[in-house]
């Protein structure tokens, strides 16, 4: 093997490694800055590029997917004078490769203090009950004032969430009896008006019963009213149908004798009775005189029936 071939294969060599070198394989979702002789050369996107060897060189990479950038924990004074410790996290993409190089120098650090800066300013105007709450309205005020500051940089500020809103150990001890009598309260309150609720359904309850109660001896009584009024009704049907009979069987043949005789076995009965309950009795000769009664009774009987 001659020196010329040497020679070749080691230009060969090199002239590959300078080739490989000089060869960009760009990821998806990524983009590099080229500079050539130190200017702005271009932005290479996903794919193959090929570089020029000695002048062109890669003084950037960006990622174009959206970050998610820690903001450390900071001292806040709020509006009624106490001091809380407040973090989050700020989610940010790059729009503009091209802009976050050369617009800013770390535009990661840079949108974090601001982060910073602008959450001082905007618990610096709540006070420490409303800090607590109002966490939609200090990510909104965030994403909005560093959004606007990161625009030249060519970075989009998506969101921003608070993690953490710590008081000192004081507070939370203050808060605590705050909260366990707001609970013991309402514990009271409750209890009170399961008590109300339960006399209400008591009394509801015992009226509904007296009502029903009423109800019943109000129908009790019309049953019986209507019971005694169908009796008397019944008493008398049964004895205007005995008077019918009687007065039929009178005017039949042998009716007055037979009534004759039943008038004298009710006077001898009643007769014998008066005796039996007393020891002595004065009657007048006529009341002995059992054929003057029959007469009397039958002359009764017939003016009776006469009128009838």
């Amino acid at each position: 093997m001659t020196g010329f071939t040497v020679l070749l294969i080691i230009i060969i060599v090199f002239a590959f490694i300078l080739f490989v070198k000089y060869i960009r394989i760009v990821p998806q979702k990524s983009a590099f800055i080229v500079e050539r002789l130190g200017k702005y050369a271009g932005t290479l996107e996903a794919g193959l590029h090929v570089l020029i060897p000695f002048i062109d060189r890669v003084s950037y990479k960006h990622t174009l997917k959206e970050q998610a950038v820690d903001v450390a924990p900071q001292v806040c004074i709020t509006r009624d004078n106490i001091a809380v410790e407040v973090d989050g996290i700020l989610y940010m993409q790059v729009m503009n490769a091209e802009k976050a190089s050369y617009g800013i120098g770390d535009y990661r650090f840079a949108a974090t203090q601001l982060a910073q800066t602008t959450m001082r300013s905007v618990i610096g105007k709540l006070e420490l009950d409303k800090s607590f709450e109002e966490r939609a309205t200090i990510n909104s005020a965030i994403v909005d004032a560093v959004d606007r500051a990161s625009d030249p940089w060519g970075v989009k500020v998506t969101r921003y969430e608070v993690k953490n809103i710590t008081p000192p150990q004081s507070i939370k001890d203050a808060m605590e009896k705050q909260m366990r009598a707001y609970r013991e309260k309402r514990a009271t309150i409750a209890e009170s008006e399961g008590q109300r609720q339960a006399q209400i359904n008591r009394a509801e309850g015992a009226k509904q019963a007296a009502i029903a109660q009423s109800e019943g001896e109000m129908q009790k009584r019309i049953n019986e009213a209507k019971g005694r009024s169908e009796e008397i009704r019944q008493i008398a049907a049964a004895t205007a149908q005995g008077i019918s009979a009687i007065a039929t069987s009178i005017n039949e043949k042998g009716g007055m004798d037979a009534v004759n005789l039943r008038i004298a076995e009710q006077y001898l009965n009643e007769f014998g009775k008066l005796a039996k309950e007393n020891n002595s009795m004065i009657i007048s000769s006529d009341v002995a005189d059992i054929a003057s009664m029959m007469k009397v009774a039958k002359g009764v009987f017939q003016a009776k029936t006469s009128e009838g």
